[in-house]
C-alpha cells in the first residue's frame, strides 16, 4: 500500500485497518471513514481490494464517494469471470453463515437446559 501511494505521489494522512469482514457494512470503522467521506474531509481513499472495503455493496459505497468528489483507488484490480465471481460471493456467503452457526453452538446448550428444566434452575 506504502509502495503504490508513493508511487503515485499520494501523501497518506491516516492509515485505517480494521479486522472484519467484507460482508459486514456496519463495521465501526467503515462507517467513521465513509461519514467523513461524506462530510467532503477525505480527498482520496486507497483500499487493497474492493471485498475487503465491503464484499457487497462496493458499488454503493464508490458511488458516494464520487458523489462527495472522493477518489477511490484500488490497489488490487483483479478481473474474475462472472462465473469465479459468482462461486467467490456464495463461498463468501457460506463461511459468513458457518461463523454464525459456529456463534450459536454456545447458546445451544444453556436453550436444552431451559427445555428440561421448564426455565427453571
Amino acid at each position: 500500500m506504502e509502495t503504490f501511494c508513493l508511487a503515485r505521489g499520494l501523501a497518506v494522512h491516516e492509515w485505517v485497518s480494521e479486522i472484519g469482514g467484507g460482508m459486514d457494512l456496519l463495521r465501526p470503522k467503515l462507517l467513521n471513514v465513509m461519514s467523513r467521506v461524506k462530510a467532503g474531509q477525505v480527498s482520496t481513499l486507497v483500499i487493497a481490494h474492493e471485498d475487503r472495503l465491503a464484499r457487497f455493496g462496493f458499488d454503493y459505497l464508490a458511488y458516494e464517494a464520487e458523489v462527495a468528489g472522493c477518489e477511490l483507488l484500488v490497489t488490487n484490480q483483479e478481473s474474475l469471470s462472472p462465473r469465479e465471481e459468482m462461486v467467490a460471493d456464495l463461498l463468501s456467503i457460506v463461511h459468513s453463515f458457518s461463523g454464525r452457526l459456529h456463534g450459536l453452538r454456545r447458546y445451544e446448550k444453556p436453550m436444552k437446559t431451559d427445555d428440561l428444566t421448564g426455565g427453571a434452575r
